[in-house]
């Protein structure tokens, strides 16, 4: 299959910064340079180069002042909005879909490949985590009804003919969801960037934050509260939450904000642990930590299970990566980081190195590439 000579047309929810799914994106951008790239809102520099090269078409909201902070206010007008995007004289249409992405209009005879994160989590399995379960809750009701009607009628085979899940948890999310069936491929990491830097940890432990409610990253620093002066945690990215988690952060937690990947590499590399709180539909993060030879604490639920090797799993052969709790609290984590020390010595940073080299950029666009080759010579 000759990519360079197909009419791609890529379909992004929304570019406001690099996240899991823009790293997605990123290596999409590179192995489609010429592509088209539909989204719902742009903020001119927030994603990479590469993607910033490609031909971006947003919708109308997009030239809106202060857009960049309240795009999430339009929720109830996104699937008008993506629907706008009618694509036409393409040979491929690849939506990268955790929102509305995945509805984009598509000609009928134009095949449609769906990459799919999740589900729309804040009208599934993360309503309550978004919305509580009080009065907010009630008065949203109707809107997750139209929603999730449009999730499910846009998920189907007239729409998308084929789903790539990110992982075998939303492989399963998509089959209960939408009744369909899902092939497994994991996101790409750039092992190549991501390297051990020799020489031993500094004493702080590492949280990659998003700040969204669903990463729970308020357990993570109340339990550093609770934890005390010995034991510093340093959090990396921004978010929604940011600002409002650490304005009441105690003081052996030091917030950076957003860091670039030079940095980013840097603190993994030096840190005693990650300490990753989300049940993640995948989890780029921990596999980036692990990259540079640095062990993972993590929720033990999602994505963390196909990316982190816990205890039980040594049995297959596979060195220890990191170690689990299994429940969303304060005191749990503050027990899983203390269980850690007593574990530390035991991590080997070449044997964790080794395990996230299986997730690496080449290995996700061969599969990639195959599974675009199966659907056009299906079409």
């Amino acid at each position: 299959m000759n990519q360079r000579s197909l009419r791609i047309a890529l379909v992004h929810d929304w570019l406001t910064g690099m996240r899991g799914g823009e790293r997605v994106l990123d290596q999409l951008a590179c192995m489609f340079p010429t592509a088209h790239l539909y989204t719902l809102v742009h903020v001119p520099g927030s994603v990479s180069t590469r993607i910033e090269s490609l031909d971006i078409r947003p919708s109308a909201i997009s030239r809106m002042p202060g857009i960049s902070q309240h795009y999430r206010k339009f929720l109830p007008l996104f699937p008008r909005l993506i629907e706008r995007h009618c694509l036409e004289g393409y040979d491929l249409v690849l939506s990268t879909h955790h929102a509305v992405a995945k509805g984009v209009r598509v000609a009928p005879e134009t095949p449609h490949l769906c990459y799919c994160f999740t589900p729309m989590r804040y009208i599934w399995d993360q309503v309550d985590a978004y919305l509580g379960t009080g009065v907010r809750r009630g008065l949203a009701a109707p809107l997750i009804g139209r929603l999730r009607r449009f999730d499910v009628r846009t998920a189907q085979e007239d729409r998308v003919q084929q789903f790539v899940a990110c992982s075998r948890t939303v492989a399963r999310r998509i089959l209960r969801t939408y009744g369909r069936q899902a092939e497994v491929i994991h996101p790409p990491v750039d092992v190549d960037h991501f390297r051990p830097m020799g020489g031993n940890s500094q004493n702080y432990f590492l949280m990659v934050g998003g700040f969204v409610p669903y990463k729970r990253e308020a357990l993570v620093i109340d339990a550093f509260r609770a934890l005390g002066a010995d034991y510093r945690l340093v959090v990396a990215g921004d978010g929604p939450l940011r600002r409002r988690l650490e304005r009441s952060a105690p003081d052996n937690v030091e917030f950076l904000g957003r860091v670039g990947d030079d940095q980013l590499a840097e603190l993994y590399a030096r840190c005693r642990a990650l300490v990753f709180s989300a049940d993640e539909d995948f989890g780029i993060v921990p596999l980036e930590a692990q990259a540079c030879g640095r062990p993972v604490i993590a929720y033990g639920k999602g994505g963390a299970l196909e990316t982190v090797v816990g205890e039980s799993e040594t049995a297959t052969g596979e060195g220890r990566t990191g170690i689990f709790f299994y429940e969303h609290s304060a005191r749990a984590i503050a027990e899983s980081v203390r269980a850690f020390e007593r574990l530390e010595g035991t991590f080997d940073p070449i044997a964790i190195r080794r395990h996230a080299e299986r997730f690496s950029i080449p290995r996700f666009r061969d599969e990639i590439l195959r599974a675009i080759g199966a659907l056009l010579n299906e079409s």
